[in-house]
């Protein structure tokens, strides 16, 4: 059934002729706005499926307007159809997403986990066939935090006696090629320390493995790129959370062509770095903190993320000439693959000698 499926009420009667121009020539801005609201039908309130075609009626008058933006409200897709014609490769993807007691792994709890299990077509980056959900609620053993329950609307009284179901949650996750969450560097040591199964799995982050900027995206937050995408949810539950990530990413980003999904499966199979500045002069502090290299006060030492290793060799070639001024040093270099990016365990470590 579509829209043309519905038969709708006649509009309401217009005002005069004469009373219209001179309205429109006294405000034409108002006069165009009330003339597309004056042609919706108004629907009858004891018929909800009437309401929600009215609404898109609305909806898509209010889009031939410049002035107005609409944003509808996003809906679960469960089956993304048959494969695109001709797909030979794909991989699983799962979609993740926690919500917890708190921010530190080590201290607090996870109390609702969603995934979606879903294919994607490796040369187009579209999802296909039927979306597997998991969804539950775990008793973390402690009162949940005011801050959490005001975040994520979860109660003490929702998990009360609630655990995930381990062996749903491990078998998931092993049948999945790549996992995928909206910041990977929290969500995978919550999971990782509560099931294992995780820590050999190929990790990509939708929050730091996409640049949005290039993607025109004014924001990298979810619910911002939903709008990008004219969708609006209800953030902060694990499930629609997960709904959203999938959707924004199993469209074409911009300028780029591919879809999130499609530049996350390349970003999952190539290597990062991290660089540990060991034994820099203290005058230098400031050119780095400019550079962006980030100050770990544990390790006293300050540090970098880069996603490549070109970005490697001109980061060190810097140090170097700006930092040392040729003189002999040398630095720390962490390599990170996916299966360890975002985790809280460290990549393989070496030294290398400027």
């Amino acid at each position: 059934m579509n829209q043309g499926s519905f038969d709708f009420n006649a509009p309401p009667e217009r005002e005069a002729p004469a009373v219209a121009a001179e309205a429109a020539q006294a405000d034409p801005k108002k006069a165009a706005t009330e003339a597309v609201a004056e042609q919706v039908p108004v629907a009858r309130s004891d018929e909800p499926d009437r309401n929600n075609a009215d609404g898109e009626v609305l909806a898509r008058r209010l889009e031939q307007n410049p002035d107005f933006r609409v944003l509808r409200r996003l809906r679960p897709v469960s089956d993304y159809g048959p494969p695109p014609e001709g797909a030979s490769r794909f991989a699983q993807v799962l979609v993740l997403d926690t919500e917890t007691t708190g921010l530190s792994h080590a201290a607090d709890k996870i109390i609702e986990l969603a995934m979606l299990l879903v294919n994607v077509d490796l040369a187009t980056g579209l999802p296909f066939g039927p979306v597997e959900l998991f969804e539950g609620f775990e008793d973390p053993g402690m009162p949940i935090p005011a801050v959490a329950k005001d975040i994520t609307g979860i109660t003490d009284q929702m998990v009360a006696g609630q655990r995930l179901d381990d062996g749903l949650v491990e078998a998931m996750a092993a049948r999945a090629d790549t996992v995928i969450a909206h910041n990977a560097g929290f969500d995978r040591p919550f999971v990782e320390a509560r099931f294992p199964a995780f820590a050999s799995k190929a990790w990509a982050c939708s929050f730091k493995d996409i640049d949005w900027k290039a993607a025109g995206s004014g924001s990298s937050k979810l619910s911002a790129l939903a709008a990008d995408q004219g969708w609006f949810y209800d953030a902060h539950r694990a499930q629609v959370d997960c709904h959203a990530l999938l959707q924004v990413l199993s469209r074409p980003l911009g300028s780029m062509g591919a879809t999130g999904l499609s530049l996350l499966n390349d970003a999952a199979a190539l290597p990062s770095f991290r660089l540990a500045v060991t034994g820099s002069p203290f005058e230098s502090k400031d050119a780095l903190k400019a550079r962006g290299y980030r100050w770990d006060a544990e390790a006293k030492v300050w540090g970098c993320a880069l996603p490549d290793e070109s970005a490697l060799e001109e980061e060190l070639a810097w140090l170097a000439k700006a930092v040392y001024g040729g003189r002999n040093a040398s630095v720390e270099v962490e390599l990170q693959d996916s299966r360890v990016r975002y985790s809280a365990r460290r990549g393989e470590v070496s030294k290398r000698r400027l």
